[in-house]
């Protein structure tokens, strides 16, 4: 076998290795005996919400074994297939093998990629906040500009996404914005956005300056309506206020816009594009998500971490920078992933960035210097 395809197997072989280990390949089997089990349970679906989440997880251990089975398969048969060729002098069978065991190293990197998302709430619904920083109109301009990158991506992805809150800038763009962004590993996807984003440009305003702008983004998972988080109501004050949007069919002008305010965390969430009534329900719904959040980062150190580290939107704690001048270059702080095809990345290409902190390794490396010490 050609040098380059024992390079592309061993690939593929080492990614076979992460995938088994983060689906804990050892006890797979051992699980889903346990899951087929429950399933046939005459009284399983006298909750159906406990019985919708366990035949949800049953079918995500399923779908992960197939995978897992077809990548080794397929590893096996064209392996063989080269050996085959190769005896027989058939560069053709040789060739086309190759052709497919590139292929196949690319499904393997993706699957090993989506294995990272097994978080407790990865496969969630989430709610995206973004707020303007350090930089005035400037910063409200370039939190508007990260609303609509991350609109584009999740449209591009074929999520749902729904407006909760809006608050314009005074001058331009817009203070704060809210989102419930809907689809399959949403939260699993998008928790790696949380954290400060600057961007260094020249004014659109007429200064014809350059200017460095700062937004922060929070992310957290909605939580499932089989998860039970209590609000003791003495913990939480509830206000309504006139609001409006920029404008058109965010427009509000009630005193329909409700914020809970909780005081023993400090978390505030808002909702202003409803019925007062609905208001309400939706803030609730994100203040307990909120709190699922600490629940969460308590359990995961490394995200709680990443947390802790978000600090003000301002110099010094961002995760990624996108500067548009005096060239053109986005790179993120943590993983050291970059590009130059910042409009790219403003028009909602942001996989890569994701796959890399998504990819790193326990240790804090990113993907490519693990594999650098392979």
């Amino acid at each position: 076998m050609r040098a380059e395809a024992q390079n592309i197997v061993a690939e593929i072989e080492k990614s076979l290795e992460l995938l088994g280990q983060r689906m804990d390949l050892s006890t797979a089997q051992h699980r889903l005996e346990e899951f087929n089990a429950r399933v046939e349970d005459p009284n399983l679906w006298d909750d159906p919400a406990k019985a919708q989440a366990l035949m949800r997880d049953r079918q995500a251990l399923v779908d992960s074994l197939e995978g897992y089975n077809a990548i080794r398969q397929e590893l096996d048969d064209n392996v063989e297939l080269i050996e085959m060729g190769e005896e027989e002098g058939d560069a053709d069978v040789v060739s086309e093998a190759e052709a497919a065991l590139k292929a196949l190293r690319a499904k393997a990197a993706e699957k090993e990629l989506e294995a990272l998302l097994n978080g407790e709430a990865d496969g969630n619904d989430t709610f995206l906040e973004i707020n303007a920083g350090a930089g005035g109109t400037e910063a409200c301009d370039w939190a508007n500009m990260l609303q609509r990158m991350y609109v584009r991506w999740a449209e591009k992805r074929g999520f749902k996404v729904e407006l909760q809150s809006e608050e314009a800038g005074s001058e331009a763009g817009i203070k704060s914005i809210a989102y419930k962004i809907s689809g399959h590993n949403a939260y699993g996807w998008l928790k790696s956005e949380s954290g400060v984003h600057r961007l260094v440009r020249i004014s659109p305003f007429g200064k014809g300056t350059r200017e460095t702008s700062f937004a922060s983004v929070w992310v957290y998972p909605v939580v499932d309506d089989n998860i039970e988080i209590e609000v003791n109501p003495s913990d939480i004050r509830i206000d309504t206020y006139r609001s409006s949007g920029a404008g058109g069919q965010h427009v509000n002008t009630t005193d329909s816009a409700v914020r809970i305010t909780h005081h023993p965390t400090g978390i505030v969430v808002t909702s202003s594009e409803k019925s007062q009534h609905q208001n309400r329900d939706i803030a609730m719904k994100a203040l307990k998500s909120r709190l699922y959040q600490l629940e969460l980062d308590k359990r995961n150190a490394a995200i709680n971490e990443a947390h802790e580290n978000k600090g003000s939107a301002g110099w010094g704690n961002q995760i990624r920078s996108y500067v548009l001048q005096p060239y053109q270059m986005v790179k993120d702080l943590r993983t050291n992933h970059e590009t130059s095809d910042t409009q790219g990345v403003l028009d909602g290409d942001l996989d890569d960035f994701m796959a890399a902190t998504l990819a790193m390794d326990l240790t804090g490396k990113s993907r490519a210097e693990a594999n650098a010490e392979l």
